[in-house]
């Protein structure tokens, strides 16, 4: 299977529902991606400005200065000390990550790659991209035996559902059985909302609690593109066994997957600089306050969402339904279809629109629900 082959793109399915929302007096509010709509931090953007002169190639592994700001970052938000350079990759944000690592890893025919059951689609996509097979599961003892590459998704997407730290042991544990990599998609980890994640941190794959201090076939994706607001820099990175990820920078080199230096940069500053990161959770955190109650007081049931930037949310019935109810009121949500085949009655609703789109929103779905 090639590019080609592949299926259309889900999301242009929802067009006609986004053009229904537009329609309403009010104006659409459209929660159905989730891409940021605050500013890119100031400390960012300076930092961007200031490192515009790249005449040079940039190197594929990273400038030292950003290798070891990927490193000091997960001593310091995520407890996995002792890091280096061998350990960490910058990548061309984490969507290409997420499709290439099969390719990059020299996956199949015959190969089995493992996703959740409620899964980001590009899980799969990678997968049939080389002819492998995409298993769903959630639990590791159903995970075949020709799986060679696992992964999992901590806060998950669409679900904000975390993995705490005896769920990523067994997920290790299975992985290094069947001999397969393990790939955690932590893209959400800063994102923590109810207990005990409103105050413990969400745990990484790379967790010393979780590995015994050994990373051996084990990756850690991150991305800042929701923390920082950086979804337009493709600013992304990963970490851990310092055999794979040389592995993966020798064929990164050959296929030029390299972050602009401008961008290595910016990367940088964000890293270094937590201030920012606690004021746009500290957003997040006020918008779902208003989201979740009027979502529920329209008829829906929110399950998981206990993490992440999205509210997972079902009125039991088809999902094109909900998607269909929520357009007559001007808001766009996604399908559960998208996400895979196990919740065809289930919702994504994003917190990635701006306090007064959300008020809005929750104004439209409380009305909604005194006349049901």
């Amino acid at each position: 299977m090639g590019v080609a082959d592949l299926a259309d793109y889900p999301w242009d399915a929802v067009a006609p529902y986004a053009a229904r929302a537009r329609s309403h007096p009010d104006g659409i509010v459209d929660l159905s991606i989730g891409s940021p709509v605050d500013p890119t931090p100031a400390v960012v953007a300076d930092a961007l400005r200031v490192a515009t002169d790249a005449h040079a190639y940039p190197q594929t592994m990273g400038t030292p200065a950003l290798r070891a700001a990927i490193a000091q970052w997960y001593e310091r938000r995520r407890g996995v000390a002792g890091l280096g350079p061998e350990n960490v990759l910058p990548t061309v944000g984490s969507k290409e990550l997420v499709a290439l690592l099969p390719l990059l890893l020299g996956l199949g025919p015959g190969d089995v790659v493992v996703h959740p059951r409620a899964a980001y689609p590009t899980y799969e996509v990678g997968a049939r991209l080389v002819g492998a097979t995409p298993f769903a599961a959630d639990d590791p003892s159903e995970w075949p035996e020709a799986t060679r590459l696992a992964w999992v998704n901590s806060p998950g997407n669409p679900d904000g559902r975390v993995l705490d730290v005896e769920a990523l042991r067994a997920a290790v544990a299975r992985a290094r059985e069947l001999g397969a990599v393990l790939a955690s998609d932590e893209c959400y980890g800063e994102l923590g909302w109810d207990a005990p994640w409103d105050s413990a941190p969400v745990p990484s794959a790379l967790d010393p609690r979780v590995t015994d201090g050994e990373l051996r076939g084990i990756l850690s994706v991150y991305s800042l593109s929701k923390q920082s607001n950086l979804a337009g820099y493709r600013a992304a990175f990963l970490a851990g066994d310092p055999a794979l990820v040389d592995r993966l920078l020798t064929a990164r080199k050959h296929l030029g997957l390299m972050l602009p230096l401008p961008v290595q940069a910016a990367m940088v500053a964000a890293l270094g600089d937590d201030a920012h990161v606690v004021a746009q959770k500290e957003l997040y955190r006020r918008r779902r306050e208003v989201l979740r109650p009027a979502v529920e007081a329209a008829g829906f049931r929110i399950d998981a969402s206990e993490a992440g930037l999205y509210l997972w949310a079902t009125e039991g019935r088809d999902a094109w339904e909900s998607v269909a109810r929520l357009a007559d009121l001007g808001i766009l949500a996604g399908p559960g279809h998208f996400y895979g085949t196990h919740f065809p009655q289930h919702i994504r609703l994003s917190l990635t629109a701006s306090d007064e789109r959300i008020a809005a929103a929750a104004q439209r779905l409380r009305a909604a629900g005194a006349r049901a």
